[in-house]
């Protein structure tokens, strides 16, 4: 059966179970919820183990091919495109349709997450390199740990090949680890998908945020069936743009439900090697890159929903300079949300908010409610990105084996 089929059949029976427990009794309301974290945390069981090997192994067969500039290049460069695109995509679409004003209340918030950027550099370098596995959250130290392993391997092949063979043996064990959990993760899918069901329900108890949620799908509709074809078609020069988008099904059912980035870098990047053929040296080098930097979708979602923020607050229209500022604010932050794989769009949101000032310090309060159905949208948007742009370096690398479609995993 198609991993992508699985996936979905536990989000429906997920859905169903949602409708059919009493989940305002607390006690299946709190083993839903327990549920719905231990599947998460299954998903992300076997990260950092993984990346660790697979990486070490990608940067040691790039630099080994001569072939590491070049790739670093294009993934930097897809990255930023990304973004760019996916900014612009919310920003236009936010100016050009006015939605309904929200209800302002007095809610407050004891509690204000807060995006430490001084914190995020200080972790990337721990005081032993060990500390990197401590933390499965942040991959960035693990990342560079790993490659800094794989590069200096390369540079003395005859002297490394001992441990080269234990890390490649190690990856291909790792991967097949990596497979095990992808495959089992669909049934933890039914909790997943029945606690956010129940999210939903209270979300959607008012008609106060559909219009958001309407905007954002169409935006979603707009990238994954326009946007990202006719780039695939003309700049990949692509005559089947849209197995991209058949092979993203199941990590955009793993995404949008689960709202961690990390659980969805793992099926994104199983389907990246299996299924569009790209080749590990770039599949282990390119998906947690992007797991980490690029949030573009987070962006889109961020843009979309301030200046509804502002809106809600005046009628008053906005200066260039406000809509260059808000630009420039969402299209920088995406790259410092690497540390928070979930609910990292409403702690942006937040900053976004902050920084802005003019009264609007708090405005975020008034999305709380929907936070983790916009969660949702950032992490479907953020995983397209990733398939997308890794299938592009891919391409451009030439380092991609095509597969026919029947043979998708």
């Amino acid at each position: 059966m198609k991993v992508w089929l699985k996936y979905l059949i536990g989000t429906v029976l997920g859905v169903l179970a949602a409708f059919i427990l009493p989940m305002d009794i607390p006690s299946v309301n709190s083993f839903v919820a327990s549920a719905s974290e231990l599947a998460i945390r299954f998903g992300r069981y076997a990260i950092l183990p993984f990346l660790v090997f697979g990486v070490s192994m990608a940067f040691f067969n790039l630099r080994v091919n001569k072939r590491i500039s070049k790739t670093a290049l294009w993934t930097a460069g897809t990255i930023g495109a990304g973004t760019l695109i996916l900014v612009l995509l919310g920003l236009l679409s936010i100016l050009i349709f006015k939605l309904p004003r929200i209800p302002i209340t007095g809610e407050k918030m004891t509690k204000i997450p807060v995006l430490d950027i001084k914190n995020l550099i200080m972790m990337i370098f721990p005081y032993s390199g060990f500390d990197v596995l401590k933390d499965g959250a942040y991959l960035l130290p693990a990342f560079i740990f790993a490659g800094l392993a794989g590069a200096a391997g390369a540079s003395d092949t005859a002297a490394s090949r001992p441990v080269i063979q234990v890390l490649e043996a190690a990856s291909k064990i790792c991967y097949s680890i990596v497979t095990f959990f992808v495959e089992w993760l669909s049934v933890g899918m039914i909790a997943i998908a029945a606690y956010w069901i129940f999210q939903a329900k209270t979300v959607f108890a008012t008609s106060t945020f559909v219009p958001v949620f309407i905007m954002l799908l169409v935006d979603f509709v707009l990238l994954t069936c326009l946007i990202y074809p006719l780039i695939l078609r003309f700049f990949c020069k692509d005559l089947r743009p849209f197995h991209v988008l058949y092979a993203s099904i199941c990590p955009i059912l793993c995404a949008f439900f689960s709202g961690d980035s990390n659980v969805s870098m793992f099926t994104a990047l199983r389907h990246g090697k299996e299924s569009l053929g790209i080749q590990d040296e770039v599949n282990n080098f390119t998906f947690p890159l992007f797991s980490v930097f690029s949030r573009g979708g987070t962006s889109l979602v961020i843009s979309i929903c301030f200046v509804t923020i502002l809106r809600s607050y005046t009628d008053l229209g906005f200066a260039f300079v406000d809509v260059l500022w808000i630009f420039v604010s969402t299209f920088a932050i995406s790259f410092v949300l690497g540390a928070l794989p979930q609910g990292g769009t409403f702690v942006a949101l937040i900053a976004i908010c902050s920084m802005y000032g003019r009264g609007f310090g708090e405005g975020y309060l008034l999305l709380r409610p929907a936070v983790p159905l916009i969660c949702s949208f950032a992490a479907a948007f953020d995983v397209v990105n990733w398939i997308t742009g890794s299938y592009i370096v891919g391409v451009k690398t030439k380092l991609i084996e095509h597969q026919d479609i029947r043979h998708y995993i």
